[in-house]
């Protein structure tokens, strides 16, 4: 059962206030001054800056007017062995006709702004490309969706809590769109509900695994013939670098979330230099504003939950059995799309993918991160549209009209 209600964001004035104060009574650290920028973390002169706007230039009443410029909603979704969860949304349907029902899923260190900028386009269409009913939850645990609050809640009951969302808007059939986190609850969608519901899912972060001569004899052996080309070797050498100097808040995270959870919680600007480290790191060479980097932030630290709840997942995901990258590697007959870019975290030779799945459409894109859709609206957009195109590899894939707010 689910009951659906329109939302506006309304942070408390005393909130804000105390935010304001946090940020006045900061202590700094400091940092040695003979090192490369950026090679032991979030500089102190960036966080300084960051953090005098923050406390007096910028206007968290402004943002929030403007993300109110968006069609957002609460649901009330009853998870299966645990509550009923306040859900979070913004749901824009295309005025067009047969449009398809799209879930878009936002990661960590996102959030459902992730899809503002795909929004506007995705919901045009017609003769010459499809058009989409988006929507885009914030997870549980993140934004203005309700806290898990119970030990246990994992991927599984992200996805169910994503499909169930659809089934109450109407959309019965429906495609995906994730990276990050979204990737993994993607997944779960497609081998959980697919091809009944889930028609199709696009994703921009992919960990296959790697072929064996046991679970994919053909795929093995064109594997071990075939050469990398520079891209993939490229791509090995960005994931290696994550491996060894990228992912210690994963380790972090995933194994003392509690212990995390104090200064992200605590803590302004602990939480801003721990996300904003991503934020640079993550990207190729993505220009961020100081207005986008503290919206980020404010977002993470106005959440309902609270921001120690993000890091709740990772711990689940590495203490499930099997492990969730492992579970997420399963072969799915949903129709598989993916958005290479050259600065995301994990790229593995292209041959890999094919282990997941029938794969409709590939691209690899010249410049991007792991932000795909903040990073590069435009690749996201265009590939979905050639995807679900009329020469598509997922062309009318969903059938029939879906009902929606």
């Amino acid at each position: 059962m689910s009951s659906i209600t329109p939302f506006t964001i309304a942070i408390p004035d005393d909130k804000i206030k105390r935010l304001k104060q946090k940020l006045v009574l900061t202590d700094f650290p400091d940092e040695l001054i003979d090192v490369e920028p950026w090679s032991r973390g979030s500089p102190l002169s960036d966080i300084k800056r960051l953090t005098l706007y923050w406390q007096s230039g910028f206007d968290w009443r402004k943002v929030e007017a403007k993300l109110n410029q968006l069609p957002q909603y609460i649901a009330k979704i009853e998870v299966d062995g645990f509550d009923t969860y306040d859900v979070h949304f913004v749901h824009q349907p295309s005025t067009v006709k047969d449009a398809i029902p799209l879930l878009f899923i936002h990661g960590w260190p996102g959030s459902f702004i992730e899809v503002t900028k795909v929004l506007p386009e995705l919901i045009k269409g017609g003769e010459d490309f499809p058009a989409f009913h988006v929507v885009a939850p914030s997870l549980i645990d993140f934004g203005f969706s309700s806290a898990s609050r119970k030990n246990g809640f994992n991927i599984d009951q992200h996805a169910e809590t994503c499909h169930k969302l659809m089934l109450a808007l109407g959309y019965n059939e429906y495609v995906v769109q994730g990276g990050d986190l979204g990737y993994i609850i993607a997944r779960f969608l497609a081998l959980n509900y697919g091809t009944e519901h889930v028609k199709a899912h696009h994703v921009n972060t992919v960990a296959p695994a790697e072929p064996s001569a046991t679970a994919h004899p053909v795929l093995y052996a064109k594997a071990q013939t075939t050469p990398l080309s520079d891209t993939e070797k490229a791509g090995l050498g960005r994931s290696e670098w994550f491996s060894k100097e990228g992912n210690g808040y994963y380790r972090k995270q995933a194994t003392k979330p509690q212990t995390v959870g104090y200064f992200m919680t605590d803590s302004p600007v602990g939480l801003l230099a721990w996300i904003y480290e991503k934020l640079h790191d993550w990207t190729d060479h993505y220009d961020w504003a100081d207005e986008e980097i503290l919206t980020w932030i404010s977002i993470y630290y106005f959440s309902k939950a609270g921001p120690a709840a993000t890091s709740f997942i990772y711990y689940e995901i590495e203490h499930r059995d099997p492990q969730v990258f492992a579970a997420a590697q399963v072969y799915s007959e949903v129709p598989l799309g993916i958005s290479r870019f050259p600065r995301d975290l994990i790229l593995l030779p292209k041959l890999w993918n094919h282990t997941l799945g029938p794969i409709v459409y590939e691209k690899e894109h010249e410049r991007g991160g792991h932000f795909g859709a903040w990073e590069r609206p435009d690749a996201i957009v265009e590939d979905l549209r050639t995807m679900f195109g009329k020469h598509g590899g997922a062309y009318n894939v969903v059938k029939g009209k879906s009902g929606f707010l």
